[in-house]
């Protein structure tokens, strides 16, 4: 009979999480190595959203042309708001856009870390994609309601001339611009909860 050999327990591991050092330090290279978390976070906000709702995507579409007909109506039909010549219906479609991707984007941002508290005190991973895949998340609906605005165009005459090759960086600064101030804001809201109740009031006004 051979007697017992005594084991260790198994330790988990303890991450001790801290400043870096200079602001513009990113841990590019940490991001670079969970990139497949950032793409399922992404993946899982889309599926969310759109879960048991009737028309799902549509709803991408739906809000802005809503929108779009109420200013129309009464920015451009009643106020007569020039419109430089452009057709009030792409004139106003066009504004909503953007400010609707960095509306929806912001709302998301900010109150990530709140809605994935628990898993941020269970399992490490780079903070930064919490507030990331809300603004990835929104790029979906992006696309599919710019598929209107470029359907609206030729049913107006409008044919859009060369300075539609800088829609990629456009799209890339409402991307950079949403993400800096929805991080900034998704820490504030882990500290203070107004700060979620706060916003959409902020982002309407």
């Amino acid at each position: 009979m051979t007697p017992a050999v005594a084991t260790k327990p198994l330790q988990t591991p303890v991450w001790i999480i801290r400043p870096r050092r200079a602001w513009w330090d990113l841990g590019l290279r940490e991001l670079w190595a969970y990139r497949e978390l950032l793409y399922f976070l992404v993946w899982r906000d889309i599926k969310v959203r759109y879960k048991q709702t009737a028309v799902g995507a549509a709803w991408a579409v739906l809000q802005p042309l809503a929108t779009m007909a109420l200013f129309t109506l009464f920015f451009g039909r009643l106020a007569r708001l020039p419109s430089e010549g452009i057709p009030y219906p792409v004139f106003f479609y066009a504004g909503l856009l953007p400010w609707t991707y960095f509306a929806s984007s912001l709302t998301a941002a900010t109150n990530s870390t709140v809605e994935h508290q628990r898993v941020i005190t269970r399992v490490y991973f780079p903070r930064l994609f919490l507030p990331l895949s809300g603004v990835l998340g929104s790029l979906l609906d992006l696309g599919i309601a710019s598929l209107l605005l470029f359907a609206l165009l030729p049913v107006y005459g409008i044919v859009p001339g060369a300075r539609l090759v800088a829609l990629p960086l456009f799209v890339a600064l409402a991307i950079v611009t949403a993400f800096a101030v929805g991080l900034w804001l998704s820490a504030l809201n882990a500290l203070y909860r107004d700060v979620r109740y706060a916003v959409p009031f902020l982002v309407q006004l």
